[in-house]
């Protein structure tokens, strides 16, 4: 799929691995609509771009709000081909302690944001590119989602946001060969540890401590190389059904 002249869908575009994406998108002469829960900011690096950007806010848990943001990255010059899906929160709690059980509503939230959302937005933007006209090859469009390498290596405390990642991973192949007929391929980006806003507010021993357990390169991820991977998923059409790992090498020990 070519990336100049495409409509691109980023969600949770406003910031961090979404925002490097909305941004190398554009670079690259895409239409980008940015949909965020946090409209301002969306609005902000829209209007920090220029024409070929605009911002929605939609919350990845809301139907409603979602069609809408699809439904205007449908008019987008091009159409909507790309869809990229970066929406997600975290929660740390261990399954049970001498305090009693985890809370449950804490989990549900996590999944509902980061699996169901995630799949809310998938769902809605393959039934908007099978309205396209397919390119030479037959490709209609093309949607990626993010996990985790904690979907892999969970560590202690994060069985909701491992539970929710491990789902994305687990929807990645189904949906390819789901889709497939249509000429829409699917794939998922599993980043280690990132220097994200998430992490921003960390001490600076703990982050040269995630970084320091990095093989190589031993530093923090930077969201530019999480968007260079997923604007290559874009431009290589045998890439299909893929989980990704961007991680450097690292495999999470349990804490």
């Amino acid at each position: 799929m070519r990336t100049d002249g495409s409509g691109a869908l980023v969600v949770g575009g406003a910031s961090g691995l979404g925002e490097a994406t909305v941004r190398r998108l554009y670079e690259e002469g895409a239409h980008v609509l940015i949909a965020d829960v946090n409209a301002e900011s969306a609005d902000a690096l829209a209007g920090s771009l220029g024409d070929r950007a605009h911002a929605i806010q939609a919350d990845v848990t809301d139907p409603r709000q979602v069609a809408e943001a699809v439904a205007a990255a449908k008019e987008l010059p091009g159409g909507l081909r790309i869809s990229i899906c970066c929406a997600g929160i975290g929660w740390a709690e261990r399954v049970a302690s001498n305090r009693g059980p985890a809370a449950l509503e804490p989990f549900e939230t996590v999944i509902r944001v980061n699996l169901i959302g995630t799949f809310n937005v998938l769902r809605l933007a393959a039934a908007a590119m099978l309205e396209q006209e397919p390119t030479r090859s037959g490709e209609r469009g093309v949607c990626i989602n993010t996990a985790s390498i904690a979907a892999f290596d969970g560590q202690i405390g994060q069985i909701a946001y491992s539970a929710s990642k491990g789902g994305i991973v687990g929807m990645t192949l189904p949906a390819a060969r789901d889709l497939a007929r249509g000429g829409i391929r699917v794939c998922t980006i599993a980043p280690g540890t990132f220097d994200t806003p998430l992490l921003a507010g960390l001490p600076e021993e703990n982050r040269q401590a995630l970084a320091a357990a990095i093989p190589f390169p031993p530093r923090l991820g930077r969201p530019e190389e999480f968007a260079a991977l997923a604007a290559h998923i874009v431009e290589n059409e045998m890439l299909n059904g893929e989980v990704i790992r961007l991680d450097g090498a690292l495999r999470m020990a349990p804490r």
